[in-house]
């Protein structure tokens, strides 16, 4: 997988998530650049969710991009 695609995957996967959590920012979602924990820490943060519903949501969006 290239970089571009990899570009393309993250966007729609922004989208999923800002669907999923309306509070989420775009800010929010540019801390993916190495920063995974970060951004869990944010998301639920924001939406008040547990890290465990957090990353299985990110999870269950990562495996319907790469079907």
């Amino acid at each position: 997988m290239n970089t571009l695609q990899l570009q393309g995957d993250w966007n729609i996967l922004k989208g999923n998530l800002k669907q999923k959590w309306a509070a989420l920012t775009d800010d929010d979602l540019q801390l993916i650049d190495g920063k995974q924990d970060e951004l869990l820490g944010r998301i639920q943060k924001r939406t008040g969710e547990t890290r465990e519903a957090v990353e299985a949501a990110i999870k269950e969006y990562r495996a319907a991009l790469a079907a």
